[in-house]
């Protein structure tokens, strides 16, 4: 039959219905309780054995006899965004984030994830006769705060679980369903999070002559730091360095002793951020001493590469044209923005990764010129059937050209 896998109405319907309560639930990094019992219950059905590596990161090992070992990473978490998308199985929960009260949404469609990794798994499981081997299914709990990899990591994932020849995944992306994109090497990001804090010396407002000011000092800091991509970085660079957060002072006649701000960093490769990072810090520092104050740094959260290995990545793009037809995988000619700390799990042991975007939405969301709303919006509604189809088709098709009893005669296996 070979490797191209289309889902049946039957199996697509089961897990539509599954996608839809997983996405009226939606659970923050490190607090998916819920949904990790959900998988587990899902994975209990399809008889599949599974055991925890971290709180709420589970692992599902389906065994078909002798043949390769293949892995396949889904993340499992939510954000702290309140739905507002209109669908009628939106997202009403509320959870606890930074010591407030937050609404909790999949704007980052990771439902889709999890959801068609099970699904794939499911046709597997329906179909041994057609494959054999060994899936690793990774459901990763905390991709959204950078820990979730690191976490399993250090659970004992890889002591655990059989050693792959090549680790799968995919990610949704407001584009339209029934298309694919991808590229060797960098897929995504490199990022890093910091929180700079300036210490000076508080004073009464009225006179400043006493004090030293760490909100001008943390002012000449951000306009300065923006000078780093633009004058420090090759013209074209995929960099970002971005002051998310500033928080300073309580009382209007009073100069604050402290005030500090969250740097989000984003590079396409390590020189780049080795480069950023060391201007980052060489900035900073001086302006503090310029200012006659005190400074110190705090990683909050970092995210390694997400690098496809070419061979593999040529590979898995000639299945997906498979399923979807050749032009529907389209090559990125870079790497995007964003990051995921899904390269951290094959980077630990040394294995290929492929990593791709599918898309989520209909064409009636790009009428006109129009885009739809893009990941981490209370827009970010992905159409379900469409979405689900392609996820699926993707996830199975890419499994079985590694696993399938066809592929896997004409490769001599």
């Amino acid at each position: 039959m070979g490797s191209a896998y289309t889902p049946e109405d039957s199996l697509l319907q089961r897990y539509l219905d599954f996608y839809k309560e997983s996405h009226a639930h939606a659970e923050l990094s490190g607090q998916e309780f819920a949904t990790t019992d959900r998988i587990e219950a899902e994975l209990d059905r399809l008889g599949i054995e599974h055991f925890r590596v971290s709180q709420t990161g589970t692992v599902g090992i389906l065994r078909n006899g002798e043949g390769p070992v293949v892995a396949f990473r889904a993340d499992i978490d939510g954000l702290p965004v309140t739905e507002d998308t209109g669908l009628p199985y939106s997202c009403k929960d509320t959870a606890q984030f930074n010591g407030e009260s937050v609404g909790t949404m999949h704007a980052c469609g990771h439902d889709t994830h999890f959801t068609s990794a099970l699904a794939a798994a499911d046709y597997l499981s329906q179909h041994r006769e057609r494959w054999e081997g060994t899936l690793v299914l990774i459901f990763q709990p905390a991709e959204e705060s950078g820990d979730g990899a690191n976490a399993m990591l250090a659970g004992g994932l890889w002591e655990r679980a059989p050693r792959p020849e090549v680790l799968l995944g995919q990610h949704v992306m407001p584009m339209p369903a029934g298309q694919v994109a991808l590229r060797a090497e960098n897929q995504m990001s490199l990022a890093d999070t910091l929180r700079v804090t300036v210490t000076g010396k508080q004073a009464h407002g009225s006179q400043p002559d006493l004090s030293v000011d760490p909100i001008v000092a943390v002012a000449s800091m951000v306009l300065r730091l923006q000078t780093i991509v633009s004058r420090e970085l090759k013209p074209g660079t995929a960099a970002v360095v971005t002051v998310s957060v500033l928080r300073a002072g309580t009382a209007v006649n009073i100069i604050p002793d402290t005030a500090s701000f969250v740097l989000n960093i984003r590079t396409p490769d390590q020189a780049s951020r080795d480069t950023v990072l060391a201007a980052v810090h060489r900035i900073v520092d001086a302006e503090a001493v310029a200012a006659r104050a005190q400074v110190s740094y705090e990683t909050l959260n970092q995210f390694t590469r997400c690098f496809n290995d070419p061979e593999h990545t040529a590979r898995v793009q000639a299945l997906l044209g498979q399923a979807l037809g050749a032009d529907q995988v389209h090559i990125m000619p870079a790497a995007v923005t964003g990051s995921e700390d899904v390269g951290a799990l094959a980077d630990a042991i040394g294995v290929p990764l492929v990593y791709w975007f599918f898309g989520g939405f209909g064409p009636e969301s790009f009428r006109d010129g129009a885009t739809p709303a893009g990941n981490h919006s209370p827009h970010f509604g992905p159409q379900a059937e469409s979405t689900l189809r392609t996820g699926i088709s993707c996830a199975a098709t890419a499994l079985m050209g590694y696993l399938g009893r066809e592929n896997l005669a004409g490769s001599g296996a």
